[in-house]
């Protein structure tokens, strides 16, 4: 066993890490687990490392599960890192990779923090888990639940797309949609309701209900370094809701530079749409992450990255500083634009949530933030079968015509 402890984020309780503990005992704070890196060092290195299968559980020594016959798992990660050769030329970059999550089981990178979170879980003696997702995380969650044996309820947001729900039910989980009342997410106080009262295992997407899962999203930044040969770009684009996946990638970069595997870490960009960006507000104004406001009525069509409350923006935003980062937002219209050109010049089909990143890199191309000779990695975070009604928005309906000659070149004539 490698973890230290579970630190408290908000009155800095230490926890012993053998329990059955999701938040401190004392204040209701967010829990951080602290590895023991020596211990870690003793067990793993480069060499150690390149000897293995790819995946999340490459990386077991530095993920919160004791004993490897509890762990939950259908694959996941060891995603490709791709050179996007097309797209670099049409922006001007020199060096352009693309980090592919919609390979994963689920089709989107929530199977890495899922697969975790269930694994601890099971190691918990968990018979039923609950989540707050509005989407790719129940999803992810559902199908781990499936694998693992166990009963799962998912609370989702009144407006969640129908394919998201229906790929909820065939998994088996059962999905409430929960209505607005008052200030907050309905999901998340739903989530909190049951786990109060019929102790579920909370598992949702962000970190301050469990500490667990979050852990997974940082083998992205493990596998980014190992796939770029121990080299560390000089940008990750990565788009963001609550914090979590910047703050998990992040901590991944971190703990690689602790083991003294990288001598630096990568410049950090969180990404959110304008019709819900808290965090980046939240960033530019120098506000204290606990002072950030709820964000009021969101509408984005990157429905993956509505997160009207940023919950961990008390680890992210300190952690895109520490990196000397960026956050920066971008229109539907971009989104769209970066879905239809990530598809087109590169052959990846991501949802508008996944295609994100890549919208904010042209803005901060732009901007004179990256320059056009570094390094950057754009991790494309979900798949475009998540949300396919989106599609419907960008193609054009295709002509009708006979079996005839003179039809199909007049038709080709019109084309070009």
């Amino acid at each position: 066993m490698v973890i230290k402890m579970l630190r408290c984020l908000k009155c800095g309780r230490a926890h012993e890490p053998a329990r059955t503990l999701y938040t401190c005992e004392k204040c209701g704070g967010k829990l951080e687990i602290v590895y023991d890196y020596d211990a870690v060092a003793e067990k793993i290195d480069k060499k150690a490392l390149a000897k293995r299968s790819m995946g999340v559980w490459k990386y077991r020594e530095l993920l919160p599960v004791d004993d490897p016959k509890n762990i939950v798992t259908l694959n996941e990660g060891g995603t490709p890192l791709l050179e996007a050769r097309n797209l670099a030329r049409e922006l001007g970059l020199k060096h352009l990779w693309l980090k592919d999550e919609t390979r994963n089981p689920t089709a989107s990178f929530k199977d890495r923090p899922m697969s975790v979170g269930i694994s601890k879980a099971v190691e918990f003696g968990a018979q039923t888990v609950v989540t707050a997702s509005s989407g790719n995380a129940a999803i992810a969650l559902a199908a781990y639940a499936a694998k693992a044996g166990i009963k799962c309820y998912a609370f989702v947001p009144a407006d969640a797309p129908e394919a998201k729900l229906a790929q909820l039910s065939i998994y088996g989980a059962r999905a409430i949609r929960g209505a607005p009342k008052g200030i907050g997410d309905p999901a998340y106080k739903l989530m909190q309701i049951a786990h109060k009262r019929y102790g579920w295992h909370p598992i949702p997407s962000c970190s301050a209900f469990n500490p667990y899962q979050p852990e997974g999203s940082k083998t992205m930044s493990y596998e980014i370094i190992e796939q770029l040969n121990w080299q560390v770009p000089d940008w990750v684009i990565v788009p963001t809701g609550a914090g979590t996946l910047v703050s998990g990638n992040a901590k991944g970069y971190f703990e690689f530079e602790q083991l003294d595997f990288i001598d630096h870490v990568p410049h950090l960009a969180a990404i959110q749409a304008e019709g819900c960006a808290p965090l980046v507000r939240g960033f530019k104004e120098g506000k204290p992450p606990h002072e950030i406001p709820t964000w009021p009525n969101p509408k984005t069509i990157a429905g993956g990255l509505v997160d009207p409350y940023p919950w961990d923006a008390d680890i992210a935003i300190p952690a895109i500083r520490k990196s000397e980062g960026a956050a920066e937002t971008v229109a539907d219209a971009e989104i769209l634009e970066a879905e239809k050109l990530l598809a087109k010049m590169e052959g990846i089909f991501a949802e508008p949530s996944g295609a994100a990143g890549l919208a904010g890199l042209g803005r901060l191309l732009e901007a004179g933030v990256i320059d056009r000779s570094d390094v950057v990695v754009v991790e494309v975070t979900g798949s475009g079968l998540k949300d396919i009604k989106i599609v419907t928005q960008l193609f054009e309906v295709p002509p009708v015509i006979e079996p005839e000659l003179k039809q199909l070149e007049g038709l080709l004539e019109k084309l070009r």
